[in-house]
């Protein structure tokens, strides 16, 4: 039990420190940008206005209402304040909307498309991978390559691929959005159906490139596990071909758990350029709109829920592989 806390406590502590280093550059990063919001609502605000110092008064109450006219590091300490408090902000380009309504409005859309996309490209691949492993011949000599083709198209490609095929070309799929242009959100059967049909291309787009990788380190690792010492052992003493392989792709899935969990930060951020492409109504079309915006709270805040959501899952998936992986188990025994 000392083991486990100790384990636990370490993946506590890289936690919580790339947290705080997150925050530190989710804040400064936007800021950084030449152009200034705050002008550009000014702009939209003081149209007609010719009398320069009353625009010059509408400048000056947005920089003291977005706090722009304070020290970085003063903004900073009010943004960290904030966020304890729940409040994202005001957004820039949408102004006067929240950034927390925003966010809250595209979220769902992004984690109902991304995750069930990633762990079944991560289930198919490994099934693939190991069926690779055991029936080698044929079988293997057709999905190893496509799999080392697959695994080096980025996201952003293989949307393009299947919008220009099946949206464009073959048109039995829709363009763009998360649901037709014409309805309104609601739960009829109707618009279930919209949704259905708009979300197959973005998801399959990123279930393509994802099954590719995990194949190819499912296929190796099943490949080394099966000419193992312990197989060739277990085989000599007549133990079934069906139990020995049972362990076999049991072994070889472990390292998989930690594959899945670097990929979840690698795809989440290649599936976001995906949903600009099909317009998809997630965070990434959020963050493009306010990066075309210039709008740091809203770029702030949708880079923070990327990176909690990357964490939280890349340390859930630590704290399981620490149960389910025998060396881990053997390693806090010591």
């Amino acid at each position: 039990m000392k083991g486990y806390r100790k384990y636990f406590g370490k993946k506590i502590i890289w936690f919580l420190i790339t947290l705080v280093v997150a925050v530190i550059l989710n804040f400064v990063l936007p800021r950084l940008m030449p152009n200034d919001p705050v002008a550009a609502i000014t702009g939209k605000m003081a149209q007609g206005v010719t009398d320069a110092s009353a625009s010059q008064r509408i400048y000056e109450k947005y920089q003291e209402e977005f706090g722009t006219n304070k020290p970085m590091i003063e903004q900073f300490f009010i943004f960290v304040g904030n966020l304890f408090k729940g409040d994202l902000g005001t957004s820039f380009s949408q102004y006067p909307r929240k950034v927390s309504d925003i966010l809250a409005s595209s979220l769902g859309w992004t984690i109902a498309l991304q995750l069930p996309a990633i762990i079944v490209g991560w289930l198919l691949g490994n099934l693939l991978g190991a069926l690779a492993a055991y029936i080698r011949k044929g079988f293997d000599k057709v999905l190893l390559p496509m799999a080392l083709f697959m695994s080096n198209i980025p996201a952003f490609g293989m949307a393009v691929i299947m919008l220009v095929l099946f949206a464009v070309k073959w048109k039995i799929a829709p363009t763009s959005g998360g649901y037709a242009y014409d309805m309104i959100p609601n739960f009829s059967w109707d618009f279930v159906k919209s949704v259905i049909a708009h979300y197959q291309l973005p998801f399959w787009s990123i279930v393509l490139i994802s099954i590719g990788g995990q194949a190819v380190g499912m296929r190796s690792m099943s490949i080394y596990e099966l000419n193992a010492d312990y197989v060739k052992y277990a085989r000599f003493l007549g133990i079934k071909d069906r139990k020995i392989v049972g362990y076999v792709f049991r072994n070889a899935m472990l390292p998989q758990v930690t594959g899945l969990a670097m990929s979840i930060g690698t795809m989440i951020g290649g599936a976001l350029v995906a949903e600009i492409i099909f317009s998809y109504p997630g965070l990434g079309s959020t963050m493009f709109t306010a990066i075309s915006g210039g709008d740091y709270p809203l770029i702030s805040a949708t880079t923070l829920i990327i990176t909690l959501m990357v964490l939280v899952l890349s340390f859930l998936l630590d704290i399981i592989y620490g149960f389910i992986d025998p060396r881990v188990k053997a390693a806090q025994l010591d």
